[in-house]
């Protein structure tokens, strides 16, 4: 067993208490273990009804009633500031004002701590995701997928990216056009490009995102109209239909996007999807067939799931 205290990082997320329910649903969608949440705002009455005495120890009663503290603690090697920066994107879609902090620092610290942790890494059969500031690796022959993540989410290291770069590497061929639903840093356009796609379409919330899997497209050698990238929320953005279609996102956004999808979807498409926890799997399995899908391929590793689908 490994040792919590000095190999995982903490991400504490401060929240006012009214959204501490919502805000820990996110960050549950982020790390589905290793979550607790402080929240003293009913300090007083819940010390009452358990214990039936009025002692409470000074410094709980000096803690800030009006804020709540969500802990989630995940192990550096699977790259804290993807989990950062996904809860950061949801939370802002939910206008939840927040602040997050990592290993007791701020975010934006955390990045250049973090790469101590993130070294080229080979994916799959055909892939090697080598971090822009590694200058030392073999590549063994395999496609190399140059990458600067930065606060975007997307290297490779989360299982859910994983799977889906060793999923699309099954499915990619010189005649494939890719739409990208949630790209982050771009990593599974990129890797489609590289694996002999003809062209691929990202889109993301974030505007940080964006201008990150842009830049990262250009140093591997993609640029428009080959890959392009927009600012967007789901399909709003996308017009045509793509012969596969990525979304490595959430489950609450998956089923969102299951009743869109189709309309860009090209016959005979294929329907990549990630970022499944476990206890949602049924959930989202049932959204498919509801909207016209059948499952062909299901991948699981440490709780997290991706689906591969096509149109009945």
């Amino acid at each position: 067993m490994e040792n919590l205290t000095q190999t995982w990082a903490e991400i504490a997320i401060t929240v006012n208490v009214k959204d501490i329910e919502t805000a820990g649903s996110i960050a549950n969608m982020a790390v589905p273990y290793g979550i607790y949440i402080e929240d003293y705002s009913s300090l007083e009455q819940d010390a009452a009804e358990i214990s039936h005495y009025d002692f409470i120890d000074e410094a709980l009663l000096k803690k800030d009633k009006t804020k709540g503290i969500i802990h989630v603690y995940i192990n550096p090697h699977e790259n804290p500031m993807e989990a950062a920066s996904f809860v950061t994107e949801r939370l802002n879609s939910e206008s939840i004002s927040h602040e997050i902090k990592i290993a007791d620092c701020n975010a934006e610290d955390w990045v250049n701590n973090w790469k101590q942790y993130f070294h080229a890494m080979p994916i799959g059969e055909k892939l090697l995701i080598r971090p822009l500031w590694e200058n030392e690796y073999d590549a063994g022959g395999r496609k190399v997928l140059n990458i600067e993540p930065g606060l975007a989410f997307g290297t490779g290291s989360h299982p859910t990216t994983k799977l889906c770069l060793e999923t699309l590497e099954k499915y990619i061929n010189e005649h494939s056009t890719v739409l990208d639903i949630g790209c982050g840093s771009g990593i599974l356009s990129i890797a489609s490009l590289l694996l002999g796609a003809k062209s691929s379409f990202g889109v993301d919330i974030d505007k940080l995102a964006v201008k990150t899997a842009l830049a990262n497209a250009a140093e591997n050698g993609f640029e428009p109209p080959v890959f392009n990238a927009v600012e967007g929320n789901l399909s709003d953005k996308v017009n045509g239909k793509y012969n596969i279609i990525v979304a490595n996102i959430v489950a609450d956004i998956i089923l969102k996007f299951n009743s869109e999808v189709g309309n860009f979807l090209e016959d005979g498409g294929i329907y990549i999807t990630g970022g499944i926890i476990h206890l949602r799997k049924d959930e989202v399995t049932a959204s498919f067939i509801e909207n016209g899908f059948e499952i062909i391929e299901n991948y699981e590793e440490k709780d997290w799931n991706v689906f591969v689908c096509k149109r009945r």
